[in-house]
């Protein structure tokens, strides 16, 4: 089985290219769905967080915001969070491999919006890298509510740059270019994998 990592700047469009490739019945594991799985009221996640920020923890689970708060006043807060919280998710992730390679899926979807930072690419088979002009990217996110020129320039500062992404990418989707396009190169994609070699995957080797 391979696994392919999809990653992309914000407003590049990575979340609508994720349901394409489920739309093509490759089974997509998102790593920001299982965080928001493991915040709700009595999982995992909501425990450990009420170990270490008892305030940002309420009866529907972890409040974020909240969160955001606890992390900005204690210096400390976020790397013990990190420590607390990469492990669930990971095992979130392997159960997820797990159960597609039981079913005998030849490929997954790995959705992680931080792959190249955290070092995400060492692990999965290939990469794929959603990109778009930097106008649009810009355009789409500044259409967001609360976003700000100042905000979208913070998250940025945080991401590896896009033409770096591409650069380290096995395969660039552009949507840019439209949502037939993208579509046109997925399919591409999922074509080329499943139909190749599967002997030497990382995923495999494990």
């Amino acid at each position: 089985m391979i696994t392919l990592g999809l990653t992309g700047s914000i407003g590049m469009g990575k979340s609508t290219t994720a349901k394409m490739f489920a739309a093509l019945g490759v089974p997509v594991w998102d790593a920001d769905a299982a965080v928001h799985r493991l915040y709700a009221a009595g999982a995992a996640g909501a425990r450990a967080i009420a170990e270490l920020a008892p305030r940002a923890v309420g009866a529907e689970g972890v409040d974020r915001a909240a969160l955001r708060d606890a992390v900005l006043a204690d210096d400390t807060l976020l790397p013990r969070i990190e420590a607390a919280i990469h492990p669930l998710v990971a095992a979130d992730r392997e159960a997820f491999i797990a159960d597609a390679r039981a079913v005998g899926a030849p490929l997954v979807l790995l959705d992680i919006p931080l792959l190249f930072e955290t070092g995400a690419d060492a692990w999965v088979d290939r990469v794929a890298v959603v990109s778009a002009p930097v106008e649009l990217q810009r355009a789409r996110v500044l259409e967001r509510p609360g976003m700000t020129e100042a905000a979208l320039d913070a998250i940025l500062a945080r991401q590896v740059p896009d033409a770096e992404k591409r650069r380290r990418a096995d395969f660039v989707i552009e949507t840019g270019e439209g949502m037939d396009a993208a579509r046109a190169a997925v399919h591409q994609i999922v074509e080329s994998l499943t139909g190749a070699d599967k002997q030497g995957s990382k995923s495999d080797d494990a």
